[in-house]
């Protein structure tokens, strides 16, 4: 069962199956996949989950995403927790029960492995992800994409911008 808060955009091309809470505000862009097939997913208000990104969960292992969070462009969130106030990089992957905590950056590329728990306001980065620096500026950082994010949903909903579906003679 899908469970839908106040003023979302989720574009057109976006796929959301399963056991899903979206909080308000969030924003779901094209092609992203939130697969709550076999366990539960909760996105937090004010969250937003960029192109191609992916959300998956298993038997063993949900999916909970806090508030002011932005998953970037084909980033994968399997089985994990990530806090308030956070930025998945692009193209990141954060595996099963693994624990973002607040404030923090998981730097683009980062592979998380399977129960890693950062510290809060953490910068996340390499190939097994570990724990760079930590300074308060990465939870603002995130707070401030979330804006963005948030902006770019009440642009979207309000048809600030032209969108072209299929082969674009429609």
């Amino acid at each position: 069962m899908i469970k839908k808060g106040r003023n979302l955009y989720i574009a057109d091309t976006a796929v959301i199956i399963g056991d899903v809470t979206l909080g308000d505000n969030v924003t779901i862009m094209d092609s992203a996949v939130i697969r709550g097939d076999e366990n539960s997913i909760i996105i937090g208000d004010n969250s937003n989950v960029q192109d191609n990104a992916t959300i998956h969960v298993n038997n063993t292992y949900g999916v909970r995403i806090g508030k002011n969070v932005s998953v970037g462009h084909n980033a994968v969130v399997h089985g994990a927790v990530v806090d308030d106030n956070v930025i998945i990089g692009m193209g990141a992957i954060i595996l099963n029960n693994a624990h973002i905590k607040k404030g923090s950056v998981v730097a683009a590329g980062t592979v998380v492995l399977e129960n890693f728990e950062s510290e809060e306001n953490s910068l996340i980065t390499g190939i097994p992800g570990s724990v760079k620096k930590i300074d308060p500026k990465y939870g603002e950082m995130a707070y401030k994409n979330s804006l963005e994010y948030l902006k770019l949903n009440q642009q979207y909903r309000s048809g600030t911008f032209e969108r072209i579906k299929g082969n674009g003679n429609e």
